[in-house]
């Protein structure tokens, strides 16, 4: 039985909706959280990766954080984006998401500058201070070539406010003392629940948000089950760099989303039709 956290076990890491001229949609955003949290999701990462942040400005990332906790569902929960590779840039988000009423922050560290072991504890210990609420740290090596080890978990831990992690390293996804346990990839979130993790932060819960928050309660059998009909999608979300194949897969779905931020690009025709394929296998085109 997984861990229950207040945050939730099924949290979805939301694109961000744009419009023809690519400023972000307030109304389908809205309506995309809804229909999510309809469908499995108790909990939602704004402005996180998925929801491209990092092409955001401040302005953008810190209104549509206002926006998601003044119109979130009933039960669900707000996680803001507060990561940056600069701590005053962390702090500030951090500290303003806290006073429009996140219930906790997302916080990466070190990419492009790489900082060593004392100073990725000393920016936690910085960014923490400015919040009374959860902080979930952020271990995703791809993006930033930094690791956070378990050893190095269990320290962070030790901070007060820093209270979850999001493992992106599945090589490493255990448990921490201190901390709960996020899988940071939809395929390893059956794992993350047979070792008794909290759940995931999950990108293929905007198509089958249903059956992943099934695969969270079910026996092991049953989780095995869902977790192995599942396995196509996960891989064809990864077709591509996050998030070009999920909103690509939404539009298919029937909920469009609108394009991507350069550097980004939308998808080609050979990814769409291996999504479509999919798609079309698990019964969830339009």
């Amino acid at each position: 039985m997984n861990h229950v956290s207040e945050l939730g076990t099924i949290i979805t890491a939301i694109v961000t909706p744009f419009d023809a001229e690519y400023r972000v949609d307030e109304a389908a955003f809205v309506d995309l959280m809804r229909h999510l949290a309809d469908h499995g999701s108790d909990g939602f990462v704004v402005a996180g990766t998925t929801g491209e942040g990092s092409t955001l400005s401040d302005e953008e990332h810190l209104a549509l954080v206002e926006l998601a906790i003044r119109e979130k569902p009933a039960g669900t929960t707000i996680i803001a984006n507060a990561g940056s590779n600069d701590t005053r840039h962390s702090l500030y988000l951090t500290e303003r998401a806290t006073e429009l009423g996140a219930d906790a922050t997302l916080n990466v560290v070190g990419y492009y500058n790489r900082p060593n072991r004392r100073g990725i504890v000393q920016h936690y210990r910085t960014v923490a201070a400015a919040t009374d609420k959860p902080i979930v740290l952020y271990n995703i090596p791809t993006r930033t070539t930094l690791n956070l080890d378990p050893e190095l978990l269990a320290e962070l831990a030790q901070i007060d406010n820093v209270s979850a992690v999001k493992q992106a390293n599945t090589a490493e996804l255990q448990l921490i003392d201190g901390l709960e346990v996020f899988a940071g990839n939809d395929d390893a979130l059956a794992r993350a629940i047979e070792i008794g993790g909290a759940g995931g932060i999950l990108v293929a819960s905007h198509l089958v948000g249903d059956q992943l928050a099934e695969l969270a309660t079910a026996t092991p059998q049953r989780r095995a089950e869902i977790d192995a009909s599942l396995q196509d999608l996960y891989a064809v979300l990864g077709v591509t760099v996050n998030p070009i194949p999920v909103k690509a897969a939404l539009e298919l779905a029937g909920h469009p989303v609108g394009g991507l931020r350069l550097p980004l690009v939308e998808a080609d025709d050979d990814e769409r039709a291996q999504i479509r394929a999919v798609l079309d296998g698990l019964g969830l085109l339009a």
